[in-house]
C-alpha cells in the first residue's frame, strides 16, 4: 500500500502528474517557497521534489537553469535536474553536508574559487530576472558594479511593504547615501558566476562525501557577496578553513573581513521583506547605515 504524509499529498500528486509513481513521500526543508519532499518510487529510486502551493511563478525554471548554470559554465556541483516545471521541480536526492570536516570545507573553497576564477565578465546581472525566497531578484545587466550592487542588490527592497514599514524617511535617506558611497567602500572587482544564496543551508553533499550547491540566486556578481552570505551567516568553527583555503587560490582584497557585513546588507533587507528578523537584520541594517545619517560624525 502506498504511504504518502498527508502534507505532502499535493506534491505526490504532482509527481504523479509527470509521470513519477510515489511510493512515499517524506516532508523536507524546501527554502521559503515550497513544499518539498524526500520521494522513494515504486522502483525503489530515492529523489527530492519541491512544488508550489500557490499560482504558477517561473521559480523552479529559474533555479533549474541557475543549477545548470553553476554545473555546465562554473564546473560546480550541483544535483542533476530531473524535471523542471511551474509546477514541480524532481532533482537527484543528495546527502547532509560533513558540516563539521575541515577536509569537506576546504573542497567547497576549491570548488567556490574555481567557478568565481574561471567565470569572470564585464557585465553585472544575468539574462533573466531571478528569485531570492519568495521574492523577485532583478538581474538587470549593468556594466558598474557599484550601480549593479546598489540598485540591484540595496535599494531594491525599499519597496517591499515590510521594508517600508520597517525604516523611516532618514533610515531610507542613510542607505541612499550608502549606495552613493560604494565606490569608497568596496574596490573595484569584476564580475563573475556567484551562488547567490551561499550559506550553509544551501550546501550538501554528494554520497561520497563530495561538496554540492543547492537552491542558487545566481547572478554575475562580485565573488565577495557570494563570500559574505558564508562568512556573516550562522556557520560551524569549521568554515574557516574555506576562507583560509579560498584566500589561498583566489586572494582577496586587503580589508575583505571589514567589507563582509556591509555586502551583507542585501541579505538583511531580504529577511526583513520576508517578516524575518530572527538573526537581528534590523539592528544590522541600522548599524551600517548610521555613519550615513544627516550629522553623523558631527
Amino acid at each position: 500500500m502506498n504511504r504518502v504524509v498527508p502534507n505532502e499529498q499535493i506534491l505526490a500528486d504532482r509527481l504523479r502528474e509527470a509521470g513519477y509513481a510515489a511510493k512515499e513521500v517524506r516532508g523536507a526543508v524546501g527554502g521559503a517557497v515550497a513544499v518539498a519532499g524526500l520521494v522513494t518510487l515504486e522502483d525503489g529510486t530515492e529523489l527530492f521534489a519541491k512544488t508550489l502551493t500557490g499560482p504558477d511563478q517561473d521559480v523552479f525554471p529559474v533555479e533549474s537553469t541557475g543549477l545548470s548554470e553553476l554545473r555546465n559554465v562554473g564546473g560546480a556541483g550541483t544535483p542533476e535536474v530531473l524535471w523542471a516545471s511551474p509546477r514541480l521541480l524532481v532533482l537527484e536526492k543528495m546527502q547532509p553536508r560533513r558540516g563539521d570536516d575541515e577536509d569537506f570545507w576546504e573542497q567547497l573553497a576549491r570548488m567556490v574559487a574555481a567557478l568565481h576564477q574561471s567565470t569572470v565578465s564585464d557585465r553585472f546581472g544575468w539574462h533573466r530576472d531571478g528569485w531570492l525566497g519568495r521574492l523577485r531578484q532583478d538581474n538587470t545587466w549593468e556594466r558598474d558594479g557599484h550601480t549593479f550592487f546598489g540598485e540591484r542588490r540595496i535599494l531594491r527592497w525599499l519597496s517591499e511593504p515590510l521594508v517600508e514599514a520597517t525604516f523611516d524617511r532618514e533610515d531610507r535617506q542613510a542607505l541612499e547615501r550608502l549606495c552613493a558611497a560604494l565606490p569608497e567602500l568596496i574596490p573595484p572587482q569584476p564580475a563573475c558566476l556567484t551562488h547567490g544564496d551561499l550559506w550553509q543551508e544551501n550546501i550538501v553533499a554528494t554520497r561520497t562525501g563530495a561538496p554540492v550547491l543547492i537552491d542558487p540566486a545566481v547572478s554575475y556578481s562580485w565573488p565577495e557577496a557570494d563570500l559574505s552570505m558564508l562568512w556573516c551567516s550562522p556557520r560551524s568553527a569549521a568554515t574557516e578553513r574555506f576562507f583560509a583555503v579560498y584566500q589561498e587560490i583566489a586572494p582577496l582584497q586587503d580589508g575583505w573581513q571589514e567589507r563582509m557585513p556591509l555586502l551583507h546588507l542585501r541579505e538583511h533587507l531580504s529577511a526583513i521583506a520576508h517578516g524575518d528578523d530572527s538573526w537581528g537584520a534590523v539592528d544590522a541594517v541600522r548599524k551600517a547605515i548610521a555613519p550615513f545619517r544627516r550629522g553623523a560624525g558631527a
